[in-house]
């Protein structure tokens, strides 16, 4: 997403600080991207995962779950319909997250530039008033952020079944527009979701690369208090970062979050009125010409996939 629109005050950009890089990381997170720590260090694939936290590797095999083919969105040939945002997934018989729910919100719609008056329309996100929605961004060539989130989050949907879990996903592609940065929160909080993490990619300047996590902030004023999920949130949130470094081998952002791959707002209304755990991750910038070429990989894609996927097993099993 692009931090223009609703939800997305545009932060301050900050310095990348790089050097150097292994010393940096260690002192600015160090549980979470040890994992970018032992790939920045000795040149690894990604493929291998750090210690703590980051080493967790609860999904299966990628061979489990093969890449689909681009143009068919993640969707399996001769998969039948998918399930709506109103409805949940049939969990698995077994499996380690049985009698969990997830909830992944794939950010923006495909159809919102259709309806620029009811997307623009202001609702309460607990501090203040904005806007319901934006369309996202998009890559140069035009492949869209909102096409890039609801096909990771069908990849993420197949991943969690496997492991037991009931998904929900608070659009399919399946409504007009939306929905609503406060409804996406409710859709989370009405699921008593055991953790939700809404799915995005940034539209920053060329040259801003990687990948960052976005934790909600303490804030307690007007209809918010995030203060009791603050906590399990973060939690959630450097799992997820520490399993995409380690599956994607994408690198912090350069832009922002100090090279961390963390930053804490509390201008997002779809964290702001959550009651349940809950992250943002921005997998890329679609703007840049490297990152967009990861992002419109599906192979590379299904890589995202796991690794947000690890994360919130991680989370979840603890």
């Amino acid at each position: 997403m692009s931090y223009v629109g609703p939800d997305f005050e545009p932060p301050q950009p900050r310095r990348s600080r790089r050097g150097p890089l292994t010393v940096a990381l260690a002192a600015l997170v160090p549980g979470a991207l040890l994992g970018w720590l032992v790939y920045a260090t000795v040149g690894g694939s990604g493929d291998g995962g750090g210690s703590g936290r980051a080493t967790v590797r609860s999904s299966p095999p990628a061979a489990s779950s093969p890449p689909a083919d681009d143009a068919t969105d993640g969707k399996k040939p001769g998969a039948g319909p998918t399930p709506t945002a109103s409805s949940t997934s049939a969990p698995a018989a077994s499996g380690p997250l049985k009698g969990k729910v997830v909830v992944i919100d794939p950010g923006h719609n495909p159809d919102n530039f259709q309806h620029p008056s009811e997307i623009n329309r202001k609702v309460n996100i607990g501090t203040n008033w904005k806007e319901c929605d934006t369309t996202g961004t998009s890559t140069n060539d035009g492949y869209t952020e909102a096409k890039f989130t609801l096909d990771v989050a069908h990849r993420m949907r197949t991943l969690l079944e496997e492991q037991g879990a009931t998904v929900k996903l608070t659009q399919d592609g399946d409504r007009p527009y939306g929905p609503c940065v406060d409804e996406r929160a409710r859709i989370g909080n009405e699921a008593k979701a055991d953790a939700v993490v809404s799915i995005h990619a940034d539209g920053s300047g060329a040259g801003n690369r990687g990948f960052h996590v976005i934790l909600p902030g303490a804030v307690h004023a007007g209809s918010a208090d995030t203060r009791a999920i603050v906590a399990p949130s973060r939690d959630l949130g450097e799992r997820v970062a520490g399993r995409f470094v380690a599956v994607t081998g994408s690198a912090p952002s350069n832009y922002i979050g100090d090279g961390s791959g963390l930053v804490t707002r509390k201008d997002l209304g779809g964290l702001n009125l959550s009651t349940v755990p809950k992250v943002f991750i921005e997998c890329g910038n679609m703007r840049d010409s490297k990152d967009a070429a990861s992002l419109t990989s599906g192979a590379w894609r299904q890589k995202a996939a796991q690794g947000i996927s690890e994360g919130i097993v991680s989370f979840l099993r603890g």
